[in-house]
């Protein structure tokens, strides 16, 4: 396949400037997850639902979690406003940080500040959205490379906060996208973008439609 013309990646600068919805869906659990992304130089707003199926033999439960994220620079300010709703109860949280790296983490109840270890990332586990948001920044769908990086967790249905370590390697990149290997703790896998840093392919999470 030839590489795209000048025109053509003109073209593509200039789509991601228009919001588009993103779909995904999983088998394990079952889940869909349906994102409106605007993406730009320096900027990304995300407004998405996720809906997960019960799984009695993996021990999870039937939930549904919206999410509203803006970015700016890179990620170096922003806010995540997360709610999530289960049979029994609903729970909801706002992320925000500011430019001088302190992280507000607010449940509506209790409220808290921490600089996370320097992390500049929130990861959302089972919203492939938020495996963009560092493909991106670091620029690893477009230049080869590697990152270690302290990352702001935050779990689903229960919303509890924490800080882990994740790793990012360039595996290959054409035109037609590119390969991350991700790892964080035991776990490890290699996620498909396409040629914006977009998930196509999450294995054993979900796949885009």
């Amino acid at each position: 396949m030839s590489s795209p013309t000048s025109t053509e990646r003109a073209e593509t600068a200039a789509r991601l400037r228009n919001p588009a919805v993103v779909t995904w869906q999983g088998t394990e659990p079952t889940s869909l997850e349906s994102v409106r992304l605007l993406l730009a130089d320096g900027r990304l707003r995300a407004s998405g639902r996720l809906i997960v199926a019960a799984d009695r033999s993996a021990g999870v439960e039937a939930y549904s979690a919206s999410y509203e994220a803006s970015l700016d620079r890179g990620e170096e300010a922003g806010r995540l406003l997360l709610r999530t709703t289960t049979a029994e109860q609903e729970r909801q949280i706002s992320l925000s940080r500011a430019e001088d790296g302190t992280w507000l983490v607010d449940h509506g109840h209790t409220s808290a500040r921490d600089n996370f270890g320097g992390s500049v990332t929130v990861h959302v586990a089972g919203a492939v959205t938020f495996a963009t948001l560092p493909i991106r920044r670091l620029g690893l769908h477009r230049t080869p490379g590697e990152f270690e990086i302290p990352v702001v967790h935050v779990s689903l249905p229960d919303l509890q906060v924490r800080l882990v370590d994740q790793t990012f390697r360039t595996v290959s990149v054409d035109e037609r996208g590119a390969v991350i290997a991700f790892t964080q703790g035991e776990f490890s896998t290699e996620l498909t973008v396409d040629p914006e840093g977009v998930v196509l392919d999450y294995p054993g999470v979900a796949t885009r439609v």
